[in-house]
């Protein structure tokens, strides 16, 4: 079957793009090998943010008497929080599949291989050439030979695996299974402090385990504002979480009654520490093998596909967006990749993504979220600059919240007045980033 634009991957950026052409009035198809709405929707930001929210009414229940209230005997069913994130999921990937039949994208089953510009075979998702999944989407085609003018590949990332730690599914995690557990542990060691392992961290912590959290870095959160990540620091300390930073955990072992003896060596002593879990969260890389990107001669930077400000790769009608390309790895940038890349394609007026200026956020409590530069790389790009400051123990409504705990700051060129960057932590912060965002992209002073 011939297409206008064949689109690998259904996931944010591969669905959004897929619509977008389909709007454009293109013939327009989504190739995937497993869920529709791809990792976020089933395996990544929706579910944190599902169980995360679990965690944080918990949270909200213990602590009933700072607002006056009374419970007793409150507790938590693990199960029931996961199968609550699960049943989210699964009206989003539902929601997706509704919207491509409106739009009339045909969704083609099966992994893809390039096998020349404008070529591509379908062969079925666990490598046999009939197999069809029970919950194919209806209308769905399967494996077999498939060509477009133009090919988008939106394959996304995978969790970074380190040697040593590597998952076995019972009790070393990656995020896949830091998501769906049988029970919760009472203890759990945490490698690496990004977004990700510091939203689980603050997960299982809300429900009473036993956190440790390991970072190579100087600091949690290496790509947060120096001075917000140590107020965060601060406040997960009090919560009960162990942070060691500048350490890096040489060596895991399984003890006889089943427990991980992990060695922890970097600034100040070493140490060993017995947990009943271990989640892997040091960074993702793109999926990109198997893909026959070989084949056709794509160019690769630092283990994603190199592309150009409209995701264009250095092979004519083949095109990469979102995590596969390159980071900010985040579901919102790869929407607006692919409909940056998909309207140019179709020769609509359109800009390239200003990566300055994607906000990032971590649904941790309390909660970060950034826009722009930090204080030290506007720094060091040698700007003379303004710094405001605004903590949440002035502001009225924290206050009447009992979240007076949180920090804003921003910053400006001295000169002038342009802002650079705004950084925030505390309570429902990643709700209130947009404005800073929106100021930057207005260019008000």
């Amino acid at each position: 079957m011939t297409f206008d634009i064949i689109i690998i991957g259904s996931g944010p950026g591969g669905y959004v793009g897929a619509i977008r052409a389909a709007q454009l009035g293109m013939k327009t198809a989504i190739v995937e090998r497993e869920h529709l709405g791809g990792i976020c929707l089933n395996w990544g930001c929706i579910l944190t943010k599902a169980l995360l929210r679990s965690a944080e009414v918990f949270e909200f229940m213990r602590h009933g008497m700072d607002y006056g209230l009374a419970a007793d005997n409150i507790r938590f069913d693990a199960e029931a929080i996961v199968q609550r994130s699960r049943s989210v999921s699964g009206r989003l990937s539902r929601g997706v599949e509704g919207l491509l039949k409106k739009n009339k994208i045909q969704v083609i089953w099966g992994e893809a291989r390039l096998t020349a510009p404008g070529r591509l075979s379908v062969s079925d998702s666990v490598g046999r050439s009939t197999q069809r999944r029970p919950d194919t989407p209806a209308g769905a085609q399967g494996p077999g030979e498939y060509s477009a003018d133009h090919i988008i590949i939106a394959t996304g990332a995978r969790p970074r695996v380190l040697s040593g730690l590597e998952p076995d599914g019972e009790r070393t995690w990656t995020y896949f299974e830091a998501m769906v557990p049988k029970r919760i542990p009472e203890s759990l060691l945490v490698v690496g402090s990004g977004a990700i392992g510091i939203e689980f961290a603050s997960f299982y912590s809300g429900l009473g385990c036993k956190v440790t959290v390991v970072e190579a870095l100087p600091q949690i959160l290496p790509a947060e504002d120096e001075e917000i990540a140590k107020f965060a620091h601060a406040q997960f300390e009090k919560q009960g979480i162990t942070i060691r930073t500048a350490a890096k955990v040489v060596s895991a072992k399984r003890a006889p009654n089943g427990q991980i003896v992990a060695k922890i060596e970097g600034v100040g002593a070493s140490e060993e520490v017995c947990v009943d879990a271990v989640i892997v969260a040091a960074g993702v890389q793109g999926n990109v093998e198997n893909l026959g990107l070989e084949t056709v001669g794509v160019r690769f930077d630092r283990g994603c596909i190199a592309v150009d400000e409209y995701g264009r790769t250095n092979v004519r009608g083949v095109y990469a967006i979102g995590d596969v390309a390159g980071p900010p790895m985040l579901a919102h940038k790869a929407e607006h990749d692919g409909v940056v890349c998909v309207e140019a394609i179709a020769g609509h007026p359109t800009h390239p993504v200003r990566k300055d200026r994607i906000p990032g956020c971590t649904y941790s409590r309390p909660q970060l979220a950034s826009v722009g530069l930090t204080e030290a790389k506007a720094k060091a790009g040698g700007r003379a600059l303004r710094i405001g400051r605004f903590p949440f123990a002035g502001n009225g409504k924290a206050i009447a919240l009992g979240e007076d705990r949180g920090l804003v700051k921003t910053v400006f060129d001295a000169g002038t007045g342009q802002l650079l960057g705004a950084h925030m932590v505390g309570a429902e912060v990643t709700e209130l980033i947009h404005g800073f965002a929106t100021a930057m992209n207005l260019e008000t002073t």
